[in-house]
């Protein structure tokens, strides 16, 4: 079974192409690190699975290092992104929170 926990701010459709990417990130929101594992990727955000999770409408940043392998290409591209979490969610035993991407800048 899975649970929700949104804020009661307007949430953009998720209707983007979602990928099945599992990376290693670390998030930083209010000058806190967190460790997390990315369950699915798309252009508007990342859903992500961690022990401890940041609050809903935090602002955060984070990289993600996209292997060159998936990305078509000869070296690693890394993405840096600014967002805010839009959501909680229980399911199948795991603390997940999605994060929108309001920003982004690629480095490869």
């Amino acid at each position: 079974m899975t649970t929700l926990s949104r804020s009661f701010e307007d949430v953009p459709v998720r209707a983007s192409v979602r990928f099945p990417l599992h990376m290693d990130i670390v998030l930083i929101a209010a000058e806190r690190r967190y460790t997390a594992v990315t369950e699915d990727v798309s252009a508007n955000g990342v859903l992500f699975v961690a022990e401890e999770l940041p609050e809903v409408g935090a602002t955060v940043e984070f990289e993600l290092k996209m292997p060159a392998a998936i990305m078509g290409g000869v070296d690693d591209v890394l993405l840096r992104c600014a967002g805010r979490i839009i959501r909680h969610q229980q399911s199948g035993g795991k603390s997940m929170a999605a994060a929108i991407i309001d920003e982004y800048s690629l480095k490869g």
